[in-house]
């Protein structure tokens, strides 16, 4: 597997593509050929020297400089504008919380999520509405498949090699979302201590959203309920590692609206979800990771079959943020419980 990065092809425009996928460059998909006057146009959208290095990538452990990130973002159809975005979320995923290895080599389907806040997600256009996690909006698409490109042509996490996830997921083709900007509550990275003025990248390492229909409910208690029953899966990786595990909640407005008509802040909706996505003992030792669970001490001493159990350590390991159009729909995502959630300020960029 050789890095796109490093070499230099001379190829009429027409084999480019063919080129490419027969040298393991691409995703499979059509993409913009990375010729260096596009590179160098990229490369402006930055305030770092292409030269400059990151750190390493897993899980080849290869030198992950500005300039690649470039060339990947060139491919996955970036414009200038969204490559802060690229290297700030290269930046916290290289973050040794974050653990890039384990979210790389995992045979788990698990994919960097790129969540965006701030006012710079408005500036290039990212999408919060209707379809947020899927296609049709050029900045969401783009630095999602731009991490995606990034992380196998760099990092070297090509399926079946490096990337060891049995099945894998759609996730990992792009990952990138904004959070809508009337949402009741403070916004997610002022949640997380950033000022409302900064523009945020959080990278969480997160299975593919796990969809929560609610048209009955008109309470709080209703909806969050069945967040909580939707979080709490015999099958998930969550709540086995229990140190390492969090989950996302993002909330549909009209869901979102319910629950702040009934009072509830966001820290009421994390404890709420934290107080209620538990499973009885008795259920665990059915199947999932029974026998092979890292849990705290006093978890360990648990005898009584009956005992609800947590999914998450704290109420602050359930992300809550807004995102999404018209219509009774929230979403779960559950982390690969071996990986933090990290966020990082495009100002120190």
């Amino acid at each position: 597997m050789s890095e796109a990065a490093d070499a230099t092809l001379t190829l009429p425009e027409e084999d480019v593509y063919s080129e490419f996928c027969k040298r393991e460059w691409c995703d499979g998909l059509p993409f913009i050929p990375p010729t260096p006057e596009r590179v160098r146009a990229m490369l402006a959208g930055a305030r770092t020297k292409p030269a400059e290095t990151l750190g390493v990538m897993p899980p080849l452990w290869r030198d992950c400089t500005v300039e690649k990130l470039a060339v990947n973002a060139v491919m996955a159809g970036c414009e200038p504008a969204y490559f802060p975005v690229v290297v700030a979320a290269v930046q916290a995923m290289l973050d040794p919380a974050f653990n890039l290895y384990g979210v790389q080599a995992t045979t788990h389907p698990v994919a960097p999520l790129v969540v965006v806040n701030g006012p710079y997600a408005q500036t290039i256009g990212m999408h919060t509405g209707s379809g947020l996690f899927g296609p049709g909006f050029r900045a969401n698409a783009t630095i999602g498949r731009a991490i995606r490109l990034i992380l196998m042509n760099v990092g070297g996490g090509w399926p079946g090699r490096g990337d060891m996830a049995t099945q894998g997921s759609p996730a990992k083709f792009a990952y990138a979302v904004a959070e809508r900007e009337d949402s009741p509550w403070e916004p997610l990275h002022v949640a997380l201590g950033f000022k409302p003025d900064q523009s945020v990248v959080t990278v969480f390492g997160g299975e593919g959203p796990h969809n929560v229909n609610d048209h009955v409910s008109t309470t709080a208690a209703g909806i969050l309920n069945n967040v909580a029953d939707v979080a709490t899966s015999l099958g998930s990786n969550v709540g086995w590692y229990l140190s390492q595990s969090q989950l996302l909640v993002v909330l549909g407005p009209e869901h979102a609206a319910t629950v702040a008509a009934d009072g509830f802040t966001r820290a009421d909706v994390q404890r709420f979800v934290f107080e209620h996505a538990r499973m009885p003992l008795g259920r665990m030792k059915l199947g999932g990771m029974w026998g092979m669970h890292d849990w705290p001490h006093w978890m360990n001493k648990v005898t009584d079959e009956s005992v609800r159990l947590p999914r998450v350590p704290t109420a602050d390991d359930v992300y809550v943020m807004v995102g999404g159009g018209s219509g009774k729909h929230s979403c779960v995502v559950p982390n690969c419980t071996f990986s933090r959630a990290v966020s990082r300020s495009l100002d120190r960029l």
